[in-house]
């Protein structure tokens, strides 16, 4: 009798727990017969029975105190926040949905789902997902971080000796090197991306924009990367990349972190284009076999760079005793980073066995790290104003669209979300 109870009991409990999910995850969408959103929904509730927290028993934002807001991008706002029971600091970010009567959006259900997938030292950390008063309230609970590194970058009164910046790029390429042996790409690496602690560590962020990716290659949306970083074969309409775009970003990275400013600043595409050729030389067949198959390159009669000027950008030498520099091996670094060809451009492993890590100056340990006062309200706002800016709005806009775009034309992606 008292085991038919049991049962009975244990029945209702997990009718609940089904109505406590279903009610979370439903979209409220007027199109009830959209196959996409049911899939997330079945997603979701298969995750409940493996006792996956993305939502079951997510606790409330009111466990956490509002400090102040931190920063604001296309994909959520982002502010510091003290949990009530630990006291602990940690960074808050509002999902944003953009199309509410949608429900929670697969874009954001994948940057969850990857970043609760990794897990290294070099890659933000999330601890938990959060629910507001609403279905429309959704907040990814991460570590916090003391710095972004374009702030510092921009400020100078924050200053990364050579070996300091080594120590910065080796992390840099452990933590892309641990996300594409697990076959993901984050699609939008710049420095404003990458935050620095007090404690000497850098941490990738914002993976809004990464996904899994496989081989052979599968048409994406090229409209990924925010401009200044974004590879050439997607400025010239590739739609089939893998993680070689992520190392084109890195490449930039690295010369921005030892000029202090982006590398190539254009103001559209084309603008772009012409910039990295005249820097690095216009693009042949014989450096790049399927370059005149591209569709920019059919389209547009690119003018003919034939010298790299790479060097030109960077000093041989310190000028002044805090001036950072790049000696001939660092530059070959950067040069097979910025390789044309996706197929031999530098992977993040072969880039973590360069000899400019070990030239003398060799990198300093994350110990050896500097420590930045951390900006208040006031100073993160001037910061932010006097920012250079690579993406106008029109451009973002467009790039959310076409990403919207390429996610329901992928639903198979949606089955990696339950593995």
């Amino acid at each position: 009798m008292n085991e038919n109870v049991n049962e009975l009991k244990r029945e209702e409990t997990s009718k609940e727990e089904n109505i406590v999910c279903e009610n979370k995850l439903t979209t409220q969408s007027n199109n009830d017969n959209n196959k996409e959103v049911a899939l997330i929904k079945n997603e979701f509730i298969s995750k409940k029975r493996n006792r996956n927290h993305i939502l079951e028993g997510s606790r409330s934002i009111e466990n956490y105190e509002h400090l102040n807001k931190i920063d604001e991008g296309s994909y959520g706002v982002v502010f510091r926040g003290k949990e009530h029971e630990t006291n602990t600091i940690v960074a808050i970010k509002k999902v944003k949905l953009h199309k509410e009567k949608e429900g929670f959006p697969i874009t954001s259900i994948r940057e969850i789902n990857i970043l609760l997938s990794l897990h290294h030292e070099n890659i933000i950390k999330v601890n938990e997902v959060v629910i507001g008063n609403s279905i429309d309230k959704i907040f990814m609970v991460m570590e916090y971080m003391d710095h972004e590194l374009k702030a510092l970058l921009a400020d100078n009164r924050y200053k990364f000796s050579l070996s300091q910046a080594k120590c910065l790029t080796y992390q840099l390429l452990k933590g892309v090197q641990y996300m594409h042996s697990n076959w993901i790409f984050h699609r939008d690496l710049k420095t404003s991306n990458l935050l620095f602690n007090n404690r000497g560590v850098l941490k990738i962020a914002d993976f809004g924009l990464a996904r899994k990716y496989g081989n052979p290659l599968r048409p994406y949306t090229q409209l990924v990367v925010t401009l200044w970083y974004r590879a050439p074969e997607l400025l010239l309409g590739c739609d089939k990349y893998g993680a070689s775009i992520d190392m084109w970003s890195v490449g930039c990275i690295i010369a921005e972190i030892l000029l202090r400013d982006p590398l190539f600043q254009g103001q559209e595409e084309i603008d772009q284009l012409n910039k990295i050729f005249r820097m690095l030389g216009t693009p042949t067949e014989e450096v790049w076999p399927e370059w005149s198959l591209l569709p920019g390159v059919k389209k547009i009669n690119f003018k003919k760079f034939t010298q790299n000027k790479l060097r030109e950008r960077f000093p041989k030498i310190p000028i002044n005793q805090d001036d950072l520099y790049l000696s001939d091996v660092g530059l070959d670094l950067i040069n097979k980073l910025l390789i044309y060809d996706p197929n031999k451009r530098m992977t993040a492993e072969a880039a973590l066995k360069h000899p400019w890590f070990k030239e003398h100056p060799s990198m300093c340990s994350v110990n050896e790290m500097p420590i930045f006062p951390e900006l208040n309200d006031k100073e993160r706002e001037i910061s932010k104003k006097n920012r250079k800016k690579s993406l106008d709005d029109v451009q973002i806009q467009q790039r959310e669209n076409l990403y919207g775009d390429e996610e329901r034309g992928h639903k198979e992606d949606i089955e990696y979300l339950d593995k």
